[in-house]
């Protein structure tokens, strides 16, 4: 028969093992690689979110015809809170890469998708790629209630946006008449001026003479 006795030292040494990794030796170890906080900006520092939804995002490519995924991810409208203006952006999920990037404008209109009332189409001039392109969009929602908030969240804007076009049209408008008349009334000054200074240069030549 085996005596428990052999088996004592095998079980003291995983106690003493465990023992030892729970031990506090007091020694600080310093990290190989310190890392530094990055501030990350995103462009939208200045902007406040209007909408923020998740939606996949279409593109009809032209030469073939056809419709091409953008994306699935987060559409946002944001409002420039100096300038009041109101751009499109969206991201894909992961990558986080802009697949949608554009103003909301007065000539900005929504239509529903043939076929699809989670869904609807528009045009932008868009500046996902680095430059301004002219696209035709379509995105498509998981509900049909996400897809009408979006719908007229975007056509709202378009109209505020119109109204400030007019407002701003209105005001240059009358800046630039009153620019006019201030100019036809300083013309007129000098013109004056003018016709009074001649008669005394007249009388200065008759002394001389």
């Amino acid at each position: 028969m085996a005596d428990p006795a052999e088996h004592r030292p095998a079980e003291e040494e995983e106690e003493a093992a465990a023992a030892g990794e729970d031990e506090d030796t007091g020694a600080q170890v310093a990290p190989i690689v310190k890392l530094e906080e990055v501030a990350v900006t995103t462009g939208e520092e200045d902007e406040d979110v209007l909408l923020d939804m998740k939606a996949k995002l279409y593109r009809f490519d032209k030469e073939g015809n056809q419709w091409k995924e953008r994306g699935t991810g987060t559409v946002k409208l944001l409002k420039h809170k100096e300038t009041s203006k109101v751009r499109l952006v969206m991201r894909q999920a992961k990558t986080l890469k802009i697949c949608a990037n554009h103003l909301v404008v007065s000539t900005t209109k929504m239509q529903e998708h043939a076929g699809s009332d989670k869904s609807c189409v528009w045009h932008a001039l868009d500046f996902a790629d680095g430059e301004l392109k002219e696209e035709m969009f379509a995105i498509r929602f998981g509900s049909v209630e996400n897809c009408k908030k979006f719908k007229d969240s975007v056509e709202e804007i378009a109209e505020q946006q119109g109204k400030n076009d007019e407002k701003e049209s209105e005001e240059a408008s009358s800046a630039a008449e009153l620019v006019e008349k201030l100019t036809v009334t300083e013309a007129k000054k000098e013109e004056a001026a003018v016709k009074e200074e001649a008669p005394a240069a007249d009388d200065k030549k008759d002394v001389k003479e």
